[in-house]
């Protein structure tokens, strides 16, 4: 019994380290970076062909949530944390508010080793899935519908899709494009960046009333328009 007793210590020691190192190796990143590498993994995402899916439910969205590492790491038990970045959308002119800034975590458990970094891209289809984006924290899955967004150039799936969930999840690792099943991961809002970016307390519902005309903002706003033009 005591053997076992040390093992199981050891395993959760371990597990804890392998969880710390997850949230270690995917922030730091400051504001201006993480809106760079949003550009950046938007435009490796447009040349994927099955991205054509994906813009056509950008057209209609209420917003994006762009995480350019989401790191993944685990032994028996694992984790996943990441940082990024929230932009709101009006459908009427087009014009995209923000960034409000993010983060993302997770744990899981069952047979997995090892530590893995995904680029990720939610796309919000409904008033409901922005409001939720806006409190102080939202349970994927259980407070908001989410599913892995469809691929392809059907764009008949993709206006099936919006009728089902409220985000609609994407992810890039290893140059492979996919939908990702995100259940059960935990969105928050990043209020030290959020004031790192603008210089003063702002809350979510403030800052996406500002139109993201930054001149910090403009590779993500160009990288997004490149992207809907995507057939």
């Amino acid at each position: 019994m005591k053997r076992q007793s040390v093992l199981q210590t050891a395993l959760f020691l371990l597990c804890f380290a392998f969880l710390a190192v997850t949230q270690e190796i995917a922030q730091a990143a400051t504001p201006e970076a993480r809106i760079a590498d949003s550009a950046k993994i938007l435009r490796e995402m447009a040349k994927q062909n099955d991205a054509s899916t994906m813009a056509d439910l950008i057209r209609d969205a209420k917003g994006i949530a762009i995480f350019p590492s989401v790191v993944k790491a685990g032994f028996v038990l694992g984790g996943r944390y990441g940082e990024g970045l929230l932009l709101k959308r009006d459908p009427q002119s087009g014009n995209w508010y923000g960034p409000s800034f993010l983060t993302i975590a997770g744990a899981s458990w069952g047979i997995q080793i090892g530590i893995q970094s995904t680029a990720l891209v939610l796309v919000i289809t409904n008033d409901r899935g922005m409001q939720g984006f806006m409190g102080d924290n939202v349970t994927l899955g259980g407070d908001l519908a989410v599913a892995a967004g469809p691929v392809g150039r059907s764009a008949q799936a993709a206006t099936d899709s919006r009728l089902k969930a409220s985000i609609y999840s994407y992810s890039m690792s290893k140059g492979l494009f996919a939908g990702l099943s995100l259940e059960g991961a935990v969105v928050d809002t990043d209020q030290d960046a959020n004031k790192a970016y603008w210089k003063k307390e702002m809350s979510p519902q403030q800052i996406l009333a500002r139109r993201a005309t930054d001149q910090r903002m403009a590779p993500l706003t160009r990288e997004i328009a490149n992207l809907l033009k995507k057939k």
